[in-house]
């Protein structure tokens, strides 16, 4: 994938995750950073950052139980340790950070 490409891709994606975040109900503030960092902030402190890698053209995301890393396959972003997709990990993640259900349904 050439690198304006996965640029459109991920920066579309972090728009989806934003998107998403607009309509839910927990409490999660965040803001797009330059660079195309998304930084979420949870009502106990905690954060999760989802960030675009270039070089791997990988979207990467770091919460409070560890890093994961996602490439572009088939249309979806799939983990690459687990295959997991990145809508569905963030969804599990953001849950246990907020401490209540989170949906990145969009």
């Amino acid at each position: 994938m050439e690198e304006t490409e996965f640029n459109t891709l991920a920066e579309t994606t972090l728009a989806k995750i934003e998107q998403a975040l607009d309509a839910c109900a927990a409490d999660i503030d965040y803001e797009l950073l330059p660079g195309g960092v998304l930084e979420l902030e949870f009502g106990d402190g905690s954060k999760i950052i989802v960030n675009r890698h270039v070089a791997a053209r990988e979207i990467w995301v770091a919460a409070r139980s560890g890093g994961f890393h996602f490439r572009r396959e088939n249309d979806r972003w799939v983990g690459t340790r687990d295959g997991a997709e990145l809508f569905a990990t963030l969804e599990r993640l953001a849950s246990e950070q907020a401490g209540e259900r989170v949906l990145f349904s969009v």
